[in-house]
């Protein structure tokens, strides 16, 4: 029986998914690491956790694979927007600096004056944030500088990941389109937005589809995931087109909503649509354009949706276990809507669309001496699915006119995420 593997990897935790051709699921892994906030604004992750916990998360899967079954191939996904910087040798040299770190809100400034704001968006379908691989790369070059000397390479964590399951160094336009150093247009490195960032072309990894082969798995990476050396692994994309993707949206009028460590709202697009002011984002989809598919997406993003969760659970709630987040969230089920006035701002590292600031910080509105623990558990889940829909807001101005909403992510699991999601949307 042949088998396929896919690997998630997400910002708290990889995923790992063994399905057989029929989409039966035949074994699950997970396997958490760490984001290290050394300084205020700072988001960082040791790769080395993420090899950790990937070779974790597929031996978990593969041990539920039925008696002479065998993995014919793997598939990746995983967060976009980040850092690694290789070395001489294909190593890392430092940290990684991923999406949710703010450090770089001078250089979005530079850089936006430097290439112009309309231009700026006009190619990369997005303005710049900070935690987008454009902005940190120029933090990195002025306060940084010697460790830009010692780099090789640019690639982003699922590109790392790649690298360490294959040897091989490659991108796909759905990925890259993240960095904001990708004309999404044309699906290629745009020369303008490089020069602007200060990074030669021959840094970024080459270009190609998500669904081509990057390589096989080397004997080192086999030996440690427990499977063949040479099994297939394709190249893959980053969670927000590869989540379309498995969700089978491709009509226009059929949005996601992606609630994990942080949450998106996309909707597929049949052409570049930037938004004017750069509040949300165009990004390329995992295909290429055709006739019977969208070559493109609109997306908005809030930074901290399961992330407030988790910050709740292990900083005020002290709960452990397999089943935290769902005693958690049945805490909030027997809350009322609306948490009996209390809001939550979930601005804990700043935040994307509609406001771009990643100086903005989170706050409880309202709190009062009536309010419990069910009603601060739901108004910090309320808070996320608020801030997509300001962010839905922006896709609505730019013609999106979507009649129901799907939902992914580990978010979608909850009914009481669902219900507040059904409630606030009102699809």
């Amino acid at each position: 029986m042949d088998l396929f593997l896919g690997l998630d990897l997400g910002t708290s935790a990889i995923k790992a998914l063994l399905v057989d051709l029929d989409g039966r699921v035949r074994g699950v892994g997970r396997a958490e690491y760490p984001v290290h906030h050394s300084q205020p604004g700072y988001a960082e992750q040791d790769p080395n956790d993420w090899w950790a916990a990937t070779v974790a998360a597929i031996r978990q899967a593969t041990g539920w694979a039925p008696p002479g079954s065998r993995v014919a191939g793997i598939g990746i996904a995983g967060q976009m927007h980040g850092t690694v910087l290789l070395g001489d040798d294909d190593l890392p040299v430092a940290p990684a600096i991923i999406w949710a770190d703010g450090r770089s809100w001078r250089q979005v400034a530079e850089l936006t004056e430097r290439i112009g704001a309309e231009r700026l968006i006009d190619i990369a379908g997005s303005a710049v944030a900070a935690g987008f691989q454009a902005a940190t790369i120029a933090w990195i070059r002025k306060e940084r500088s010697s460790l830009w000397w010692r780099t090789q390479r640019v690639l982003s964590p699922i590109d790392e990941l790649r690298r360490r399951l294959t040897g091989e160094i490659v991108t796909d336009p759905g990925e890259a389109s993240g960095t904001l150093l990708l004309d999404v247009r044309w699906r290629t490195w745009s020369p303008d937005l490089l020069e602007a960032a200060g990074i030669e072309v021959a840094k970024l990894p080459p270009l190609q589809p998500a669904v081509a082969t990057a390589g096989g798995l080397t004997a080192g990476a086999a030996a440690e995931v427990g499977l063949p050396a040479g099994t297939p692994v394709v190249v893959g994309t980053g969670d927000a087109p590869a989540g379309l993707l498995g969700a089978g949206i491709v009509d226009l009028d059929t949005m996601l909503l992606s609630i994990s460590t942080g949450a998106q709202v996309m909707i597929p697009a049949t052409f570049v649509i930037p938004d004017p002011a750069g509040r949300g984002h165009t990004f390329c989809a995992a295909l290429e354009p055709g006739t019977d598919r969208p070559g493109w997406y609109q997306m908005g993003a809030t930074l901290a949706a399961g992330m407030a969760l988790r910050w709740l659970r292990d900083e005020m709630v002290g709960l452990a276990g397999p089943d935290a987040y769902e005693r958690m969230t049945a805490w909030a089920g027997e809350a009322p809507a609306g948490s009996r006035g209390l809001l939550f701002l979930p601005f804990m590292v700043g935040e994307r669309s509609p406001h771009m600031d990643s100086r903005l910080r989170a706050a409880f509105l309202g709190l009062g001496a009536h309010h419990g623990r069910n009603e601060v558990v739901r108004a910090v889940m309320e808070g996320a699915v608020l801030a997509c829909h300001d962010a839905f807001e922006v896709l609505r101005e730019g013609g999106a006119t979507p009649r129901r909403i799907v939902m992914a992510g580990g978010g979608a699991r909850s009914p009481v995420w669902r219900q507040i999601a059904a409630d606030v949307f009102g699809l």
